[in-house]
């Protein structure tokens, strides 16, 4: 054995996967700022980084234009703007990372609706040139609305204004009484030059007067979203599992339920209840691959087996015992209407709710939000891109908890049944 075989390895740490949104308004510099990460943590091929550089230069560009790893549409490319929601995957050693950079135009509300549903965190760019807009307040309402706890404000284009203490304060100052009102309460303020690369991986020597962290010491600190709080167990049924084998009649015996952990951690030996017979009973055993473990936790696929043999198919929900979610035909609810066709209040929708799907009818539109100026009107109708709390009624009863103690069970979608086309997503409350 070498020495070299012989020194002990410390162990990397993990600090697990966090996924993030990059908001704000047009031209902003969301995707500047992705690229410079990407570029400063050194996570690009060398074959990408080529054809940028031939990009920028045929633009006739002395600098290396970042954007251009985001920016991948055609159409996003020739307007110089961000339409689609781009999705970008890099790693730091310590964690990983899934970026969602969401678009700035107000007509691309439900792309950044999308982006924000799954996000830990989200990095509100500010121009430090213009300061909050109507459009920062826009996304910051979105993300608050769409539970995202934790928020980065991202004073850039600092180099813009020549670094300065106090344009950097007045926005800071603006922001705070703005989220106040709004409830937002866990938020960060950073001043970077994403052209320059100050204060996003490296600190830069321009910005010497902010003692605060850089953007990626932010990232790499940010807690998981489900270490946030404790959850109570949520497992909605996907598939019933019968496996037929002539060769080993123990199979026969077989009948797992299979899905996805949407919440909370399940062990070998807890108390369960199945929805909506409510029937109880305990896990005898939890599986993957065939493979037995002692515990299931929130975003894994397993299979679950049960110690009695209890009618269960896909849409019905296993929890445990005394963690009981709401069983009701009615909610309310925060909605985004997603479609080019208004809400008819006089059809019938399929909501789809965890593995469950309920024929559907608006019960009545409380208020409409203008998202401009945060104010609630009355209204008859949904257009797209509008947000408004609603009522449905339900066919079939859903398991249903408020998004803000469970994204994975406080959600549902909207389908229209005649084109199977997503076109409303929505929060219970």
């Amino acid at each position: 054995m070498s020495a070299m075989e012989r020194l002990p390895t410390a162990a990397v740490p993990d600090n697990g996967l966090l996924r993030f949104l990059t908001c704000g308004s047009v031209d902003d510099g969301k995707s500047t700022l992705i690229g410079r990460l990407l570029f400063d943590s050194k996570t690009i091929l060398a074959d990408t980084l080529h054809a940028i550089q031939r990009t920028s230069a045929k633009r006739g560009l002395d600098v290396v234009d970042l954007s251009l790893l985001t920016d991948g549409l055609q159409a996003e490319r020739e307007q110089g703007i961000t339409i689609d929601v781009a999705y970008r995957y890099f790693t730091t050693g310590t964690r990983k990372y899934i970026i969602a950079d969401a678009p700035g135009h107000e007509q691309y509300t439900r792309n950044m609706v999308t982006a924000a549903s799954t996000a830990d965190l989200a990095i509100i760019l500010i121009d430090a040139r213009k300061g909050v807009l109507t459009q920062t307040r826009r996304h910051s309402y979105l993300a608050h609305l769409l539970g995202i706890p934790h928020i980065v404000v991202a004073v850039n284009k600092m180099d813009l204004v020549d670094y300065s203490p106090a344009t950097f304060a007045q926005i800071r100052s603006d922001y705070q009484g703005f989220a106040a009102g709004l409830g937002l309460t866990d938020v960060r303020f950073i001043p970077m030059s994403a052209l320059q690369g100050d204060m996003i991986v490296e600190r830069g020597k321009r910005l010497d007067w902010y003692d605060g962290p850089t953007l990626l010491e932010i990232l790499e600190s940010a807690p998981a979203i489900h270490s946030a709080h404790a959850e109570k167990f949520r497992f909605p049924v996907q598939y019933v599992c019968r496996p037929q084998d002539s060769t080993n009649p123990e199979l026969h015996d077989y009948r797992g339920f299979m899905g996805r952990v949407e919440s909370g951690e399940l062990v070998v030996g807890d108390a369960v209840t199945v929805l909506p017979s409510g029937r109880e009973t305990r896990v005898k055993d939890i599986q993957v691959l065939g493979a037995s473990l002692d515990r299931a936790v929130t975003e894994q696929s397993v299979t679950i087996l049960l110690e009695d043999e209890i009618d269960i198919s896909r849409g019905d929900m296993i929890v445990k015992s005394g963690e009981l979610p709401k069983v009701t035909k009615q909610i309310d609810a925060m909605l985004c209407w997603l479609s080019e066709s208004p809400l008819d209040p006089r059809r019938k929708y399929l909501l789809r709710h965890t593995t469950r799907d309920s024929k559907a009818i608006l019960a009545g539109i409380v208020f409409r939000v203008d998202i401009n100026s945060m104010q609630h009107e009355t209204a008859e109708r949904l257009v797209m891109n509008d947000i408004a709390r609603v009522s449905f009624k339900l066919a079939q009863p859903i398991f249903a908890d408020p998004y803000a103690e469970s994204r994975g069970t406080g959600a549902f979608i909207v389908i229209d049944e005649s084109s199977n086309n997503t076109i409303g997503a929505g929060m219970i409350v």
